[in-house]
């Protein structure tokens, strides 16, 4: 077992790397709003008392906030970060209101939202193209070389020699499509088609539910089916015109697994007590970055793949809500009505909030602190 990383260690790192993956969310909405004539009043990256600063030739002003735990870019005619509209700016002479965000057709504003969480997701592409082209792809033919005796694997009928088809109807090509699938749904039925001499035959079984320690001690509810691949594992180059490919699909199944793991915790077949927060995610980039450069910048695709997901979900306060609000206008015909717009801002508010206190508690109790405490029961 490895030593976890010191104190120190851990916040720099956590700096490291959500301060550029702010700054390429942040950065996303400020090009397309530039490219669309919208005044940027603030770039900031992180919250709180500004503690260093400058402005552009163009009025933007650039700074630091104290608390490192996000961003925001403020347009002209918002009220504050959030992008809440401030009604005076239908006061303004002709030629401001022109560079008003909320002035802007809803198209145009859906796009300089939905560009934040788009800049992130591209950025993942880009790093795991990067993955794919220096270290090229794994392959491993999709044929089970080892049943172990008693697994659910075993129990369903699966034998050594079956070529795994397709499992839940999504196509199998390698043997490492199947890891993610099983250790994402312990205790989920998976119909699993096979061909054995030539013939297809469909299983049923259901992943066992197996604790994981890591190399630091850090524990995962994992599944289990109880089969081996075949030794002849093997590395396919990735050319560069591949690449981006490569890149792109990866961003897409990591994607998939956030999706299905979400859907796991509002179905209750996943604990909300597995929720991290930010000092888990601290915890984590120390971890990887003890690990090697290499595990860090995965561990940064990994979080901005997460942070352009989180943003597109339709709560307010986040892009997804924002998003949410111009379909209901473009339908419509006509905004929303500032009373339900600052009533459902300042819920998302108070819901967000809470769920920063919930997941803060969980990370507490993943390090022990209550076991330490004596509060532990």
């Amino acid at each position: 077992m490895i030593d976890s990383p010191g104190f120190l260690w851990t916040i720099a790192c956590f700096i490291l790397l959500i301060g550029p993956l702010v700054f390429v969310h942040e950065l996303g909405h400020f090009l397309v709003a530039r490219f669309f004539g919208v005044k940027v009043e603030a770039f900031s990256i992180g919250f709180g008392r500004e503690i260093l600063g400058w402005t552009d030739r163009l009025g933007t002003r650039w700074k630091f906030g104290w608390l490192p735990l996000g961003g925001y870019v403020r347009f002209a005619g918002d009220m504050n970060g959030a992008s809440v509209e401030d009604a005076r700016w239908r006061d303004l002479p002709a030629e401001d209101r022109a560079q008003v965000f909320h002035a802007k057709p809803v198209w145009q504003r859906a796009l300089i939202v939905l560009a934040g969480p788009f800049t992130n997701l591209f950025a993942a592409v880009v790093i795991l193209a990067g993955f794919a082209l220096f270290y090229g792809e794994a392959q491993t033919p999709p044929v089970i070389a080892t049943v172990q005796k008693g697994s659910p694997a075993a129990t369903a009928g699966l034998q050594p020699g079956d070529r795994i088809l397709d499992v839940n109807g999504r196509s199998i090509e390698s043997f490492d499509q199947i890891y993610p699938m099983v250790q994402d749904r312990p205790g989920e039925r998976l119909n699993v088609q096979i061909e054995r001499d030539g013939a297809k035959k469909q299983f049923a079984l259901v992943p066992a539910s197996v604790r994981q320690t890591d190399r630091f001690g850090n524990e995962y509810r994992i599944g289990r089916i109880g089969i081996g691949a075949a030794a002849d594992r093997s590395i396919r180059p990735v050319s560069l015109l591949e690449a981006p490919v490569v890149g792109l699909e990866r961003t897409v199944s990591i994607l998939d697994r956030m999706v299905t793991g979400l859907w796991q915790l509002i179905s209750g077949r996943r604990s909300v007590q597995e929720l991290g927060g930010p000092i888990k995610i601290a915890q984590i980039s120390g971890e990887a970055a003890v690990l090697g450069v290499p595990q860090f910048i995965y561990l940064a695709a990994l979080i901005s793949i997460n942070l352009g997901f989180i943003n597109l979900l339709p709560v307010p306060m986040l892009d997804g809500g924002h998003l949410t609000f111009y379909a209901i206008e473009a339908i419509q015909r006509r905004p929303v009505s500032p009373r339900t717009m600052e009533i459902a801002f300042r819920s998302g508010m108070y819901a967000l909030l809470a769920l920063m206190a919930f997941v803060t508690l969980n990370d507490l109790a993943s390090l022990g602190l209550w076991r330490l405490a004596g509060l532990d029961g």
